[in-house]
């Protein structure tokens, strides 16, 4: 990562909120059945990332037409998109008393010349300092892993295409991401 990415106090990181239901039961019992509180937070952390990226399906790969926003409703559905498996990863690991907060890059839209789309990621405040993670769901050509390293995204940003990695850590998600799942839309702007 060739940029330092802004963020509030750690401590900030761990509340919940309608979309990153980090207190909802459901959120708790998985926290507590991938490890949280039983050793090495990097090992929970770990845990949980795997658990996203594999076991809920990314909406797009899938054809799956439904929109989840928050948590819990990713959590039923088994799907949701890249923006919506992050509020999932981050209430998962906010119950497991890791501090995470959420992240977004603009992408080029192949689908739309010229246009652009943002990628939902999160970040975990781990060994003193934010690492962001994409919990997206690989496929062929997309290889997304758990790194307290180099960073292991889906999609390294172009520059020269426009594309940017956006680095504020947020608490919780950007209106604009929540507004457009509910509508049934891909975010394109913040």
């Amino acid at each position: 990562m060739s940029f330092e990415l802004t963020a509030a106090v750690p401590g900030d990181y761990l509340g919940a909120d309608e979309v990153v239901q980090s207190t909802a039961p459901e959120v708790m019992a998985l926290a507590d059945r991938l490890g949280a509180g039983r050793g090495d937070a990097r090992v929970f952390a770990r845990a949980a990332f795997a658990w996203v990226r594999d076991e809920i399906a990314h909406a797009g790969d899938a054809g799956d037409p439904r929109f989840a926003v928050s948590a819990t409703e990713v959590l039923a559905d088994g799907v949701g998109w890249c923006y919506a498996k992050a509020h999932l990863l981050a209430a998962v690991l906010r119950a497991g008393g890791v501090p995470t907060g959420l992240c977004y890059q603009r992408l080029a839209d192949d689908a739309t010349p010229g246009g652009y789309v943002v990628h939902g990621l999160v970040a975990v405040h781990l060994d003193d300092r934010w690492h962001r993670q994409d919990p997206r769901g690989n496929k062929p050509g997309v290889a997304a892993e758990f790194s307290l390293g180099e960073e292991r995204l889906a999609w390294p940003v172009d520059p020269a295409a426009g594309e940017v990695d956006l680095p504020e850590v947020r608490v919780a998600p950007a209106p604009g991401v929540v507004a457009a799942l509910r509508r049934g839309e891909l975010a394109t702007e913040l």
